[in-house]
């Protein structure tokens, strides 16, 4: 098995290609191996769960869509008239999205996201995952202070995971003293090539309100979803 990097991006550029069976299956230590299809990542306004619609209804100004992918909420809020930039630390992404006719694409990583300020900034399809853990998420919220606007808006999806942490009786085993059960550790697979492990955070509402709120924001509950999935608005005080 060889370790690779970029596996999102080369499987977005293989589907770009022509390839609509491109799938990439993913590994983590709390359930069995998923799949993950490129085209989902391709999906057009019709296609998407009504928890990513209010998403893009609640975006105003200048817009940062953080984790872009392949490009689909970006494109949507240009054909609105919106002024977006879309950022991912993907190479094959960030190709995928100007081929796709994303008019601004920045490939960096979320921490790093240069002088410029935004009175919205967008994180899909729980895109705060890539914080890694609650303490990344304060090094986030404090950073990205700098790319706001006053007043300005982080709209974000996550979902509160422990559910999963229920036995077959119905006891929930958490370890209190470890880890905060919402970091996951993830490994991709794509054409026999696995990229490296990482970390990634689902953070119940009531945590990222405390968390949101300590680093200057405040932070509302906007609506609900299917497993225990919310959406949020923080905004900059």
């Amino acid at each position: 098995m060889k370790i690779g990097a970029d596996i999102i991006g080369n499987a977005l550029q293989d589907f770009m290609a022509g390839d609509p069976e491109a799938t990439i299956r993913v590994y983590s230590d709390i359930a069995e191996p998923d799949l993950l299809t490129a085209a989902y990542f391709f999906r057009n306004w019709e296609q998407m769960p009504a928890l990513e619609k209010t998403a893009l209804e609640y975006c105003r100004g200048q817009v940062a869509d953080l984790g872009a992918g392949a490009g689909s909420h970006s494109l949507f809020l240009q054909q609105k008239g919106l002024v977006v930039t879309a950022f991912d630390i993907s190479k094959g992404a960030c190709s995928v999205m100007k081929k796709r006719g994303v008019k601004k694409v920045t490939q960096t990583n979320i921490f790093e996201l240069g002088p410029n300020r935004y009175d919205t900034i967008l994180m899909l399809m729980n895109g705060i995952g890539l914080v890694n853990s609650p303490e990344g998420l304060t090094y986030f919220l404090e950073r990205l202070k700098k790319n706001l606007h006053p007043g300005g808006q982080l709209v974000v999806d996550s979902s509160d995971i422990t559910y999963m942490y229920y036995d077959e009786d119905g006891a929930l085993n958490l370890n209190l003293n470890g880890e905060y059960h919402g970091v996951v550790t993830y490994q991709m697979e794509y054409k026999n090539i696995k990229g490296q492990p990482f970390k990634w955070l689902f953070i119940d509402f009531p945590v990222l309100k405390d968390y949101a709120e300590q680093c200057g924001y405040s932070c509302t509950l906007i609506t609900e979803g299917e497993n225990d999935q919310f959406l949020a608005q923080l905004t900059l005080l």
